[in-house]
């Protein structure tokens, strides 16, 4: 305690100045005008709240579909198809980059400036300055996303319409759920965007003015889609904090499957509270005394790296004991029921739109038997050479209809199938649809195989 004297005139002597802390939210406000004073911020607002409506309405109006893109086939007929195309692109390309120049560069363009005493006397709280420019950057990526599904929802009712949605195993959702559920969507992938935004602070903290920092969320994210590529187990897929960026497509199927969305989800905001919490462990550590020093060093190896990559493999042992799917998760079970349901669903879409009576999935006992290769090669695992032959029954005739596709199956579980004959069910031709004419629904479609879910042998 500081002591003070009472004089003649009964006046305390001054002792020394209390320091005053600025709030953290007055430190979050002068973070945001920081940031928003950037061109390069102002220019990826811009991007991001009008390309996504102009790209969804161009694409919408051409006689060619992105059909290798998810739901990309559908963008003719339904407006709820455009966010969810560019949903996939964010996924892959859009949110490693916003949070690339945002998060990855809050902590580094101090370093670069050299303004980091200026600051510090300022605030006078490295805590409640990690705070501000954490919570600063979190809102600015937050208002990007809402940009991209604003705009490209937009683009896409504008351009469509407010039309019902083919889902991924062939159902159709009502308007009402496809808006429902491509919201949802949306806010699922906020989970690996939070953990990309983490290691970007990350790595702005530990790397310094290195480039190195400002790329580190891209590069995290491009290692996590060439890893999904791989024939990599289930687990090891599941344990990447990027999988929601793909698993929300279980989403728009009937049954839901949550159970991939879920780990998903639960994985990447465990990636993002433990990527935060070393980020701050490093910048109150830091040695601010020494301009020189800008965090870079052996700490971003010993503090940042080495503790994810083993939360990686800790997630890893955790999922393989908790999820029943082995290897690859694709199997011949799986593949057969998800072919046999897509059919059912898609051979009723047809029927009405050829008007012709009404028929129940459960009056055409759809059903598939599928193999891979040949006989000497296993039913399992990803490639282009699936075969499956789907069977189904009509109310009053006796013989059972049959149709063959060709599949090309994903390491990630997704599918496309391919019309094989005969002609007349799954071959090429227009049907009348309620937005115009369009493709046969049976000839080409996309579905997918819940990759951590038991099948039963036999």
């Amino acid at each position: 305690m500081t002591a003070t004297t009472v004089g003649a005139d009964n006046v305390a002597a001054p002792g020394p100045p209390q320091v005053r802390r600025v709030p953290v939210l007055r430190g979050y406000r002068f973070e945001l005008v920081k940031l928003f004073a950037q061109w390069r911020i102002r220019l990826l607002v811009l991007v991001c709240w009008l390309a996504p409506g102009l790209f969804v309405a161009a694409v919408s109006r051409q006689s060619s579909l992105p059909v290798d893109t998810l739901f990309g086939r559908w963008m003719h007929a339904t407006g709820w198809a455009g966010p969810l195309v560019m949903l996939g692109f964010a996924g892959s390309w859009a949110l490693p980059l916003v949070t690339s120049v945002v998060a990855g560069d809050v902590f580094a363009a101090e370093d670069r400036l050299g303004t980091w005493r200026h600051l510090l006397v300022a605030v006078r709280s490295p805590r409640r300055i990690f705070v501000a420019k954490a919570l600063a950057s979190l809102t600015v990526i937050l208002l990007l996303v809402v940009g991209l599904v604003v705009s490209s929802t937009l683009g896409g009712l504008a351009t469509v319409g407010n039309h019902p949605l083919v889902g991924l195993d062939g159902h159709v959702l009502p308007a009402s759920d496809a808006a429902q559920k491509v919201l949802l969507a949306w806010v699922c992938a906020l989970a690996p965007t939070l953990a990309l935004s983490a290691v970007g602070l990350l790595g702005s903290v530990a790397l310094g003015r290195s480039p190195m920092g400002l790329l580190l969320p891209a590069l995290v994210a491009l290692a996590m889609q060439l890893a999904q590529m791989l024939p990599l187990p289930v687990t090891v897929r599941l344990a990447l904090p990027g999988y929601a960026f793909i698993s929300w497509n279980g989403l728009f199927t009937d049954p839901g499957q949550p159970g991939p969305l879920l780990i998903g989800i639960a994985v990447a905001l465990v990636w993002a509270v433990t990527a935060t919490a070393l980020a701050y462990l490093l910048f109150l550590r830091r040695d601010f005394t020494n301009l020189t020093a800008d965090g870079a060093g052996h700490r971003a190896l010993t503090v940042g790296a080495l503790p994810l990559l083993g939360l990686g493999a800790a997630t890893v042992a955790v999922l393989a004991a908790a999820v029943p799917a082995t290897g690859s998760g694709i199997t011949q079970d799986k593949v057969q029921r998800s072919v046999a349901t897509a059919f059912a669903h898609l051979y009723r879409v047809q029927t009405d739109e050829l008007n012709r009576p009404a028929v129940t999935e459960a009056q055409l006992r759809a059903t598939a038997s599928c193999d891979k290769g040949s006989v000497r090669v296993d039913a399992e695992g990803p490639g282009n050479d699936w075969r499956c032959v789907v069977s189904w029954h009509l109310p009053g005739i006796d013989a059972t209809g049959q149709a063959v596709y060709q599949l090309d199956v994903t390491a990630d579980g997704r599918f496309v199938a391919d019309g094989d004959g005969p002609k007349e069910v799954n071959g090429y031709f227009l049907v009348r649809t309620p937005t115009g004419d369009g493709p046969n629904p049976l000839w080409q479609f996309d579905a997918n195989v819940e990759l951590p879910k038991a099948t039963s042998k036999g």
